[in-house]
């Protein structure tokens, strides 16, 4: 199994003032990586620096949304220390409104965090990864564009474009750089501020989050994952008939 190592470079985790982001930053410090974790609000940053292993975390206040300010804070990065080598987009805002009780520039600006952070942090962090000819993308995704809940339209839209972008980027990249590994992965309901009372400690779905970022397989490249278990592609009917004829049998991977 191929795996990246803190040796490879600088991991960024967008979103890691709190939640999700948070765990995953003391995860991967944890195993040794250095995390420039971004996010809005610094005193949070600096929280999660605190419960991070000592120096490991960069707190880095950073509005995704602002693709100038995004390609300036990726290049200070590269400058100041090792490439990148892993991109968690995680940082997502989820603004409970009715559509007809949001304008379309409170629509659009859920829009631009929650896809264009995504489009704008992926493309910073691959001018380091396709020098190298490695790196690891993974990208926070919900099932929210299948069956949108009331109020969520505007976090639907975004987050479901946002897996459209996943598949458009392995479409653009997976023959010319087979060693840049791009999936998605939905870590299932969680008990933080835009998840549920009574959802999975994000201490727990960071367990997995990290094992599958670490994991830099070429066959993991346009997987998905929810919580520690991979979804399989649906199979049409030629395919199943071909798998019986073969006797051969899609198993899901775990972490």
């Amino acid at each position: 199994m191929t795996r990246l190592t803190p040796a490879d470079g600088l991991a960024v985790v967008t979103g890691s003032g709190s939640g999700l982001g948070r765990a995953l930053a003391i995860g991967l410090t944890a195993q040794g990586f250095t995390v420039a974790g971004t996010g809005r609000r610094r005193a949070a940053l600096e929280e999660t620096q605190s419960l991070c292993a000592k120096g490991l975390f960069l707190p880095t206040p950073l509005d995704v949304s602002k693709a100038e300010d995004v390609a300036e804070t990726f290049s200070q990065f590269r400058e100041s220390h090792t490439p990148i080598a892993l991109l968690i987009n995680n940082a997502a805002v989820y603004p409970r409104a009715d559509f007809l009780d949001q304008t379309p520039q409170d629509f659009m600006q859920t829009v631009a965090v929650n896809l264009g952070g995504v489009v704008n942090c992926t493309h910073a962090a691959l001018q380091d990864m396709v020098q190298t000819g490695r790196g690891r993308v993974l990208n926070v995704a919900t099932f929210a564009d299948i069956t949108p809940l009331p109020t969520a339209s505007a976090y639907s839209v975004s987050k479901g474009a946002a897996r459209i972008l996943t598949r458009a980027l392995i479409a653009d990249l997976a023959d010319r750089f087979p060693g840049i590994v791009i999936s998605d992965w939905m870590p299932g309901m969680l008990r933080t501020g835009m998840g549920i009372p009574d959802g999975l400690a994000p201490k727990t779905a960071a367990k997995w989050g990290v094992e599958l970022a670490l994991r830099c397989d070429p066959d993991l490249t346009g997987s998905v994952f929810e919580m520690d278990r991979e979804i399989l592609p649906p199979r049409g009917m030629k395919g199943r008939i071909k798998d019986l004829i073969l006797m051969r049998k899609r198993t899901p991977r775990r972490l």
